[in-house]
């Protein structure tokens, strides 16, 4: 594999700079679970359930509020919906230290709801900074900086909390989404090319319909987004499941890291190749991968078993992001984009759950059976219903409007 792809994305007007903000500013989002976690059940001791009930809340909040951030983008820009959110986030995390637990968990609700759309935002600029021919090389880039993030991320707010305690570590984890905010206000990275914003003046102020991009394929394409995220997350909950009942917790951090090695390993080679492949194909195949997982008792092994499908994990994310930002309208790809966003966290918050209920009822194995099973249904059913992705045509939004921005091979 060449890494011309990569050089030619990196020689790009802006994109190191939006590179580097993006993958800083997603550290302390990422954060945030495990401290609140470590807060709840530690500083104000309750216990786990009351802490997933904070961190629940705090996840409906994101789903909620990143298709409206991003519709706010779309109409006033970028600015004030920065502004607005480091103000919320400011005005909560230094403060949440020293919240009683149901005034936090209506906080971290509201927090939520008020969160910086950095994920939604860094790919909405990418699409707007970089050439279609070039996305999927870029997508796949930033899927494997947002594996870092979440690599870093809780790992400071662990050693965070434990030496300094989750009072200071919340008012970090504020200073560091201000920070981020402050960067991506001073960087400035445009949300459309010249081009779509001509398009869109000479449109007029007149919205685009819902109804003209929020189509059949397209609620396909959030469907795979969402089994994408269930799928990572409640393998992630079964290998810890194994290693529990192994006796191996101690090693919990080195099998999820070697398996986020996997998945930056994939992501950096299919980036890198001169064709790719839509998402439901890729999510099969990961799901697929992900079943015989359930043969594996022996934690060792487990960790060589994850190879295959942990190898697919970073492309089948990078490809639906890769897919939004070809079917839709530029007028409304904030929103778009914050609808991704939205998908993937139901994702992420039904599969811990869902997952945990069936490791408790039939054993840690049962999590890669209940991954791979959604992954595969939903791969199936998306794909009879599937048009473009990596390897179409005309993306079915320019099929269907006519927008001459967004009529370009999907």
């Amino acid at each position: 594999m060449k890494l011309e792809p990569y050089r030619q994305v990196f020689a790009l007007p802006g994109l190191r700079g939006l590179m580097t903000v993006g993958t800083l500013a997603r550290i302390p989002v990422a954060a945030t679970g495990i401290a609140l976690t470590l807060h709840v059940t530690l500083t104000l001791g309750q216990g786990f359930f009351k802490a997933g009930l904070v961190g629940a809340a705090c996840t409906l909040g994101v789903a909620i509020g990143a298709p409206i951030a991003g519709r706010i983008m779309d109409r006033y820009g970028m600015r004030p919906v920065l502004l607005a959110t480091m103000l919320a986030q400011l005005c909560f995390w230094p403060l949440a230290g020293f919240l009683p637990y149901w005034p936090l968990l209506g906080g971290a609700l509201l927090a939520g709801l008020l969160a910086l759309p950095v994920f939604g935002l860094t790919r909405q600029c990418l699409a707007a900074m970089v050439p279609e021919e070039q996305r999927r090389t870029a997508f796949s880039l930033d899927s494997m900086l947002v594996e870092i993030g979440f690599i870093v991320g809780p790992a400071f707010a662990t050693a965070a909390v434990g030496l300094l305690g989750s009072g200071w570590t919340f008012a970090m984890i504020g200073l560091g989404m201000a920070a981020a905010g402050t960067a991506l206000i001073v960087l400035n990275p445009p949300i459309r090319t010249e081009e779509e914003a001509k398009a869109a003046l000479a449109g007029g102020s007149a919205p685009v319909s819902r109804r003209s991009w929020l189509t059949i394929p397209m609620l396909a394409l959030l469907l795979v987004t969402f089994s994408a995220t269930f799928l990572v997350a409640a393998t992630e909950l079964g290998i810890i499941a194994v290693l529990t009942e192994g006796d191996a917790v101690n090693w919990t951090g080195l099998a999820i890291g070697l398996w986020c090695l996997w998945s930056l390993v994939g992501g950096f080679v299919y980036g890198g190749l001169p064709r790719g492949l839509p998402a439901p194909v890729l999510i099969g195949a990961m799901a697929v991968l992900t079943l015989p997982l359930v043969l594996v008792t022996d934690w060792r092994w487990l960790i060589l078993a994850l190879i295959p499908s942990g190898l697919l994990c970073a492309p089948s994310l990078s490809t639906t992001v890769d897919a939004m930002s070809r079917w839709v309208p530029a007028r409304v790809r904030g929103e778009a984009m914050g609808l991704h966003s939205t998908a993937m966290t139901l994702g992420l918050a039904c599969a811990t759950p869902a997952a945990g209920w069936v490791i408790d009822e039939a054993g840690s194995g049962w999590a890669f059976v209940l991954a791979g099973g959604v992954g595969v249904t939903v791969a199936v059913v998306s794909g009879l219903v599937w048009r473009g992705g990596s390897g179409g045509s005309r993306s079915p939004v320019a099929k269907e409007t006519g927008d001459p921005v967004t009529s370009a091979v999907a």
